[in-house]
C-alpha cells in the first residue's frame, strides 16, 4: 500500500521539542496479513495476563485471528515496582493467576501494600515474560490494544521495535493492519487506554505518544489526532472499517465521533465487565436522531471544560507537528451531526447521518464470561455472542411472596418484623390496603432488607386455615401453633440470608467497575467499610459451566471505567493528607507551619470507612499558598510521616504545575515537554 510522506515544513521542530523528525513518514501498516476465502475472527476482553488461554480459546472457536480489546498483561518482572499501591492492589485482586486463598491473605486488610508488592510475583501477574521468552508461543495471529492496567515501558518497546513477538500486534494510533478474509478487507484501527477525560493533555510517564504511568495507561487527545491522521493515510473505499477500542463508544460521545471520523464500519471495546456482551448500533437504542446527536454533545460539552482550561498552557509549548495533530483532533470534537434537515459544517453531510443506522457495535464481557466470534464469509459478516450470563438459580427456591388482604378483611392483620425476599416488593403493614392488589408473575428486583412496622394487635383468628387471594398465593395467617411460628420464623431468616447475599454480590460487581477507573484515573482507592476484600472468585471459562482453568473474579458490573460526579468541584488549590496517626484539624493546621494562613478550609471526610482523622483535604486560598503548603510543612505529625500531595479528581485543574514534596506535573505534558510525538524511534517494518 502506498504511503504519503510529510511536507518538510512539517519536519522541522523548535528546539523546545526533544524527538526531531526527518522529512518523511510512513505509517506501520501491512496488508493482507489473513488471506482466506473464508475465516472466523475470536474477539474476546480483559485476558488479564493468562496467555496461555489464548490458544486454547482460539482452537474452541476455530479461529483464525483473535482480536483483543485491552488488558492484555503487558507486565514484567521490572513493573512491580513501577506499579502504584492501589494499582498493584487492583491487579492483585482481579489477577486469575493467583489462588483463592493465597489473593484472600494478601487482600487482608491487615496486610499493608508493602507486603503485597515483597509477596507478588511477575508469574502471579502475567504470563507475558514467558510469551516473550518462546515458552508460550501464539498459534494465531493476536491484534490487541493497550488497557487500562498496562505497563507504558512495555508498551514503548513495542512501539520503538525493541519487542517484537510472532503473532502479537499492538494496534495504536499509527499502527494499524488489514485482514485480507472471506472477501472481506478488514482494516484495523486501535486506540487503547482507558478514557479518563482530565488526563487527555497528560503524557504521565511516556516519552513517546504512549501515554500512562503507575501501571495505568489512558488516552490523550493527540492519540485521537495521530489516529485521525493514519486513518486518512491508509484510507481505501475498498475495505471495511473496525475500530477497537478499550473504552465503549456506547458511553463515551468522543469515542462515538471519532467513530464517525474514522468512517468506522463496526466497533468492537471493552471496559464495562458485564457478564453479557452487548451487541447494538445507534438506530436500535436512540429513540430519533437527536437522542444520538445529544451523546455526541455532551462528550463535546466534556471536552470543552477540560480544553478551556489548559488551552494557553497547550497554545504555550505546541510546535508545528503537533498542532497538525491537534486540529484534527479537534475536529473529531466537533464532529455533531446537524439536525435532520440543516447544513452542517465543512466535511459533515447534510440531513440524516448514515452511520446511526449503518454503524454496528459489540462491548464485551470479560474473557471468562464469554466472547464474540466474526464470522466472515463471501463478504458477510456475521456474528455469534457467547456469555456466562447471570445466574437465577435462587429464585427456584425462593418462598412466594405474601399477598395483600382481601377487600373482606375488617382490618389489616399484623405481620411479625420480617425481611423482604430477594423476589418479593415490600409492603407496609399499616398501610390500609382499599383493593386487592394481585400477585406478580414477574419477580420483582431485589430490594434491602427493611423490617415492617408493628400493627395494632389482631382480631381472634376464626380459623388456622390460611386465607387465599384470587391467584391462589397464601395469606400469612395471623394465628398459629408454635410449631408454625417457629417454621415461619425459619423461612423469614432464610429470606434475609438470601437477600444479604444478593446485595454483597451486588456491591462486589459495582466495587469491581469503580476501582478499575480508579486505577485508571489515578484516584484514591476507598477501603470497603466492612474491611473485607476478599472477590467471589468464579471458576468457570465458558457459559455452559465447562472447567476451564482460567480463574477470573466475579467483575460484572453496571458502571464503566471512567467515574463521573454530581458533586460540585473541589477547590484546585486543594491538598490531600494522607496520617498515619489520627489528628484533629488544629494539629493538622500546625503541621503546615507558616502555610497555615493560607488555609481556608480542612475538611475531614466522613465516608472513609475505619480511617476517622486519618484523611484530609485542606484547602487553600490560591495557587501560591498551596504550593507553600507542599514546600513548607513539617516532617512529622504525632510522631508518624504524612502523605501530602495534590488531591486527585480536580475536572477542571490538572496535577500541579509545579514540584513539592507532594506530585507535581504539568498538565500538557502530552505535548512537546515530554515527547508526545508520532514516534519516539525506530518502528518495526522499516518505519520510523
Amino acid at each position: 500500500m502506498q504511503t504519503a510522506s510529510r511536507p518538510a515544513s512539517t519536519s522541522t521542530r523548535p528546539a523546545h521539542s526533544p524527538n526531531p523528525r526527518p522529512p518523511t513518514y510512513q505509517v506501520n501498516t501491512q496488508t493482507k496479513l489473513i488471506d482466506t476465502v473464508h475465516g472466523r475472527i475470536l474477539c474476546i476482553a480483559d485476558i488479564r495476563g493468562r496467555l496461555s488461554a489464548l490458544n486454547d480459546l482460539a482452537r474452541e472457536a476455530n479461529a483464525k485471528a483473535i482480536i483483543h480489546t485491552g488488558d492484555f498483561g503487558f507486565f514484567e518482572a521490572s513493573s512491580i515496582e513501577r506499579i502504584h499501591d492501589r494499582t498493584l492492589r487492583h491487579l492483585t485482586m482481579y489477577s486469575p493467576l493467583i489462588p483463592s486463598a493465597q489473593r484472600t491473605h494478601l487482600l487482608s486488610p491487615d496486610n499493608p501494600p508493602a507486603a503485597i508488592r515483597q509477596t507478588l510475583s511477575i508469574s502471579m501477574l502475567s504470563e507475558f515474560p514467558l510469551l516473550r521468552s518462546g515458552q508460550i508461543r501464539l498459534q494465531v495471529p493476536v491484534f490487541t490494544v493497550a488497557g487500562a492496567c498496562e505497563d507504558i515501558l512495555i508498551l514503548e518497546k513495542f512501539r520503538t521495535g525493541a519487542y517484537d513477538i510472532e503473532n502479537l500486534h499492538l494496534l495504536d494510533e499509527a499502527t494499524t493492519r488489514c485482514l485480507d478474509i472471506g472477501g472481506v478487507k478488514l482494516r484495523l484501527l486501535g486506540l487503547g487506554g482507558a478514557f479518563v477525560p482530565h488526563k487527555m493533555f497528560d503524557n504521565g510517564d511516556g516519552s513517546a505518544t504512549i501515554a500512562g504511568g503507575g501501571g495505568t495507561i489512558w488516552s490523550t487527545v493527540l492519540q485521537i489526532g495521530e489516529l485521525v491522521d493514519t486513518a486518512q493515510r491508509v484510507f481505501d473505499p475498498s475495505e471495511t472499517r473496525l475500530l477497537v477500542t478499550h473504552a465503549s463508544p456506547g458511553r463515551e460521545g468522543i469515542l462515538a465521533s471519532l467513530a464517525l471520523v474514522l468512517k468506522a464500519d463496526l466497533t468492537i471495546s471493552a471496559g464495562l465487565h458485564f457478564r453479557y456482551a452487548t451487541s447494538w448500533n445507534e438506530f436500535s437504542v436512540q429513540g430519533d436522531f437527536d437522542g444520538f446527536r445529544h451523546k455526541l454533545r455532551v462528550g463535546k460539552e466534556a471536552f470543552d471544560k477540560v480544553w478551556e482550561s489548559v488551552k494557553t498552557q497547550v497554545d504555550a509549548v505546541i510546535d508545528e507537528h503537533q498542532r497538525v495533530l491537534l486540529d484534527k483532533a479537534l475536529s473529531v470534537i466537533e464532529r455533531v451531526p446537524p439536525p435532520i434537515g440543516q447544513a452542517g459544517p465543512a466535511g459533515v453531510p447534510a440531513g440524516e447521518e448514515p452511520a446511526w443506522k449503518n454503524c454496528w457495535n459489540w462491548n464485551l464481557c470479560d474473557a471468562a464470561y464469554g466472547s464474540l466470534v466474526l464470522d466472515v464469509k463471501e463478504g458477510r459478516v456475521s456474528a455469534e455472542l457467547k456469555s456466562q450470563g447471570f445466574n437465577y438459580a435462587y429464585r427456584r427456591t425462593a418462598t412466594p411472596a405474601t399477598s395483600a388482604p382481601t377487600p373482606t378483611s375488617t382490618q389489616q392483620p399484623s405481620l411479625p418484623a420480617q425481611t423482604a425476599s430477594p423476589n418479593a416488593p415490600l409492603t407496609k403493614a399499616s398501610t390500609p390496603v382499599p383493593a386487592p392488589a394481585p400477585a406478580s408473575e414477574k419477580p420483582a428486583p431485589p430490594a434491602p432488607a427493611k423490617s415492617a412496622a408493628p400493627s395494632p394487635p389482631p382480631a381472634p383468628a376464626q380459623s388456622e386455615t390460611p386465607k387465599t387471594n384470587g391467584n391462589g398465593n397464601g395469606v400469612a395467617s395471623t394465628s398459629g401453633t408454635p410449631e408454625k411460628e417457629r417454621e415461619k420464623t425459619d423461612k423469614e431468616r432464610e429470606k434475609a440470608e438470601k437477600a444479604k447475599a444478593k446485595r454483597k454480590e451486588k456491591k462486589e460487581r459495582e466495587r469491581a467497575s469503580k476501582e478499575d477507573a480508579a486505577a485508571a484515573a489515578g484516584i484514591e482507592k476507598v477501603e470497603p467499610k466492612s474491611g473485607k476484600t476478599s472477590p467471589e472468585v468464579d471458576t468457570t471459562l465458558s457459559p455452559d459451566g465447562a472447567e476451564g482453568g482460567m480463574l477470573s473474579p466475579r467483575t460484572d458490573s453496571t458502571g464503566a471505567r471512567t467515574p463521573t460526579s454530581r458533586k460540585p468541584p473541589r477547590n484546585p488549590w486543594t491538598l490531600f493528607v494522607r496520617l498515619p496517626n489520627p489528628a484533629n484539624e488544629t494539629e493538622l493546621r500546625d503541621f503546615f507551619g507558616d502555610a497555615k494562613a493560607g488555609i481556608t478550609r480542612v475538611n475531614f471526610p466522613n465516608s472513609f470507612g475505619g480511617r476517622n482523622l486519618k484523611i484530609a483535604y485542606v484547602e487553600f486560598g490560591d495557587e501560591e499558598a498551596m504550593k507553600a503548603g507542599l514546600e513548607k510543612h513539617a516532617e512529622k505529625l504525632n510522631d508518624a510521616t504524612p502523605e501530602v500531595k495534590q488531591a486527585d479528581r480536580e475536572p477542571r485543574e490538572f496535577r500541579g504545575g509545579f514540584r513539592g514534596r507532594g506530585r507535581g506535573g504539568f498538565a500538557a505534558r502530552g505535548f512537546a515537554a515530554a515527547g508526545l510525538t508520532r514516534g519516539g524511534g525506530p518502528k518495526p517494518n522499516g518505519d520510523v
